[in-house]
């Protein structure tokens, strides 16, 4: 049977730390609650003359860079964001212009956080349909942008950075993408969102410039995953037929270490399970995975042949969950 297969990981942070002292805008006692509430203690934002392109194209070569992995080899590029360069056109198209991949297709996927989730079922079933070889997909978020500073339900808790997978098809090999399950519930699209700039609120009839602003019902979003992070995650090794015991890492979206802790109780599996940088990095959307994913690779927790869950979940809402054979 074909399936996509890893061939490496890579990721991108940008240089500038911001800790939680650093965010004086808000009072020392709601600085406090910050890592008292999601486990956040740093974050990083890109630098001014950077773009969300500029971070899928670090994290692409990375990636590509650990094989020596030829750019112009590459079939395609997908790749997932909530924060694009510009409404128009894809965000990917500049990254395969940067790479150098002038025989690749390029497209944006856009799930909000469950992006890395939807994109790997996206890019294992073009590569199961016979007509793709290798395909990289990248994930790059830049919220720093899309925040507005003085807002203490969303600014404090997101950060900017961006992951990358190459795949390759392969025959006949128990390693790859197994198994995907994703779900939507579009009647709560309004959860999370950024309300101006598209055709429901075009630029001229936003009331102001809060309008572009991310915004998100947090205490909505954390009932939310608390209930769809198990039950995806449960339903994924249900059809794949694998015990929870099999799996040897829970790379879950990195949005709240009580979300991450409580999604493992739930499902009854060891917290120490459940990779966890959302310390370091604070919510990279739809980034986090793959960003955890790679360093997961890199550190020895993952390695040929272990099993792992990706699961991821976000604005729509969306949910989502893949079973790998690293």
């Amino acid at each position: 049977m074909r399936r996509a297969h890893i061939l490496s990981t890579g990721s991108f942070l940008p240089d500038r730390i911001i800790p939680n002292e650093d965010l004086t805008q808000f009072s020392s006692e709601a600085r406090r609650l910050i890592a008292e509430k999601t486990g956040v203690q740093t974050r990083r934002h890109a630098a001014e003359d950077q773009c969300t392109s500029d971070l899928a194209f670090a994290a692409a070569r990375a990636c590509l860079g650990k094989i020596d992995f030829p750019p112009e080899n590459l079939e395609g590029i997908v790749l997932s964001t909530s924060s694009p360069d510009r409404m128009q056109p894809a965000t990917a198209t500049r990254v395969q212009h940067l790479l150098g991949t002038r025989n690749a297709f390029a497209f944006d996927i856009n799930s909000v956080c469950s992006g890395s989730s939807y994109g790997i079922a996206v890019v294992d079933s073009l590569i199961r349909s016979g007509s793709f070889r290798t395909i990289l997909f990248v994930a790059a978020e830049m919220y720093s942008r899309i925040l507005s500073p003085r807002d203490f339900a969303t600014y404090p808790f997101f950060g900017d950075g961006a992951g990358a997978v190459l795949f390759q098809s392969a025959s006949g090999c128990p390693r790859g993408v197994l198994h995907s399950c994703l779900g939507t519930d579009g009647s709560r699209s309004d959860t999370i969102c950024v309300p101006g700039g598209g055709t429901m609120l075009p630029f001229e009839k936003m009331p102001g410039p809060r309008s572009a602003f991310f915004r998100m019902k947090g205490e909505e979003v954390f009932a939310f995953t608390l209930d769809k992070g198990p039950k995806v995650i449960r339903r994924l090794l249900e059809e794949a037929g694998v015990a929870p015991e099999a799996v040897k890492r829970f790379i879950c979206h990195q949005a709240n270490i009580h979300i991450l802790y409580g999604i493992a109780d739930q499902l009854g599996i060891p917290r120490e399970k459940f990779f966890v940088n959302l310390d370091r990095y604070g919510n990279t959307a739809s980034a986090s995975v793959l960003i955890a994913l790679d360093e997961a690779v890199a550190r020895g927790d993952l390695t040929a042949g272990d099993l792992a869950v990706v699961a991821a979940f976000g604005g729509g809402l969306s949910w989502g969950a893949n079973l790998i054979r690293i």
